[in-house]
């Protein structure tokens, strides 16, 4: 690790004027807190029901879709706006408790129906809107009728009421807390984060404290223009260690959308083998700034001759650092500002940011999976094996027909080395 605890423990103090160490800091700062207390419960939005449903806008038969089966994401030719939130933010929460019961198939079929109807150009008002769509199972299609009638789904009432979905859920919205962390608590009969914090005899590693220590500032959502102010920041720091080096803002953000849980970059430089060290002067100069509140690295085992991969794995093998980063209100422009509480003075928020750093000639490779979203990319991986003999992942592209590594330095080349029609308008270049 490249911030000792000491050290964190005792910045943490100073910003603090506390004694009684980072976790008494956290509970002192989150005390009336309604997700310490547990009393956060995230509801979904009630459909509205028309007396006549209209189905504009919608896809018909005949239009084009990429792929058939297990290929939620629709050919259009512009970005991705949600325009039924409703039937998404249900869908997903059931995807959620299917993957707190480890239950991977129905976690897989909710979330594909999800992407399905974020794909869409409208939302859905009618029953025989949905008949036609793609990759929506019976269960999926049954909460969504529920919904259209209703104005509810008591499937979900069901989950959302649930003691242990509403513990699960509440663990791992802090960083560094998994299901299986979370689910081990639920079984000690916790409940609350209170309860974590006043356990003796549960242990939290480095990243735990830290998601508890900022979980006020974590947990609130981080809006395009402090993702932007983030931006320039790691910008001009890389830069002013090497001039010549390249950044790119990822992830959600990069597809477009207004807000995201964290801000993810790939940081690399234009030479093969210059990007080494980098990443950890970039963290030292954070520090030496006064910015850098917690720091998690990991360092790269990348291994081209390992390549094809058998399988798939969900974190890539590149040189990366997890960190929280401390941002001033002065240094956010544009609409929205620094995103904190009504009424709170505090010139300041702890934002979470990832940092990748991928050789250049692996850059484009990074760039494609970093960029997301998690079903578009296994949709991808999966038209690629399926459709055309291929292997992709965030490290390249085997082509098992010819038995060799397809070389691309641009995300369309790898987009058309798949065979697959490239729409660059759908990742919004900043």
């Amino acid at each position: 690790s490249f911030l000792s605890l000491n050290h964190h423990v005792a910045s943490e103090r100073k910003v603090h004027s506390s004694t009684a160490g980072p976790l008494g800091a956290c509970c002192e700062q989150v005390e009336n807190d309604r997700f310490l207390s547990g009393a956060h419960r995230p509801k979904y939005r009630c459909a509205v029901i028309r007396k006549r449903p209209v189905c504009r806008g919608l896809p018909q038969r005949g239009e084009r879709w990429m792929g058939g089966r297990g290929r939620g994401e629709r050919e259009r030719e512009r970005g991705i706006v949600c325009s039924d939130p409703c039937l998404t933010d249900v869908l997903e929460e059931l995807a959620e408790n299917s993957e707190f019961n480890e239950s991977k198939g129905p976690c897989l079929a909710f979330r594909r129906a999800a992407s399905v109807l974020k794909s869409l150009p409208s939302a859905v008002h009618c029953l025989g809107a949905i008949q036609s769509l793609p990759c929506l199972g019976e269960h999926s299609k049954a909460v969504m009728e529920e919904i259209l009638i209703f104005g509810r789904s008591f499937k979900v009432e069901e989950v959302q009421s649930d003691e242990r979905y509403q513990a699960l859920k509440l663990f791992t919205s802090v960083f560094g807390v998994g299901p299986k962390t979370a689910e081990k608590w639920y079984r000690r009969g916790l409940r609350s984060l209170k309860e974590i914090l006043a356990e003796p005899n549960i242990q939290l590693n480095r990243m735990q404290r830290a998601g508890f220590l900022y979980y006020r500032d974590i947990s609130k959502a981080v809006c395009k223009a402090e993702a932007k102010a983030l931006r320039s920041i790691i910008e001009e720091t890389a830069h002013w260690i090497a001039p010549e080096s390249i950044l790119a803002l990822t992830g959600g953000f990069r597809r477009g959308k207004e807000y995201g849980h964290d801000v993810d970059f790939l940081l690399t430089m234009p030479e093969m083998g210059k990007e080494e060290g980098l990443l950890l002067c970039v963290i030292e100069r954070l520090r030496d700034q006064g910015i850098l509140l917690y720091c998690e690295h990991q360092g790269s085992t990348f291994d081209m001759s390992k390549l094809p991969s058998r399988r798939f794995e969900a974190m890539d093998h590149f040189e990366k650092c997890f960190l929280i980063l401390r941002l001033e209100e002065g240094q956010v422009e544009g609409d929205g500002g620094l995103q904190k509480d009504p009424g709170e003075s505090r010139g300041w928020r702890a934002v979470r940011v990832d940092l990748v750093a991928p050789p250049v000639d692996r850059y484009a490779f990074a760039l494609l999976g970093w960029t997301g979203s998690r079903q578009f990319e296994r949709d991808l991986r999966r038209f690629a094996k399926k459709e055309r003999g291929m292997c992709l992942d965030n490290h390249a592209l085997y082509d098992k027909t010819k038995v060799l590594c397809v070389p691309s330095d641009r995300v369309q080349l790898i987009i058309q080395g798949a065979n697959i029609c490239f729409r660059p308008v759908l990742c919004q270049q900043w």
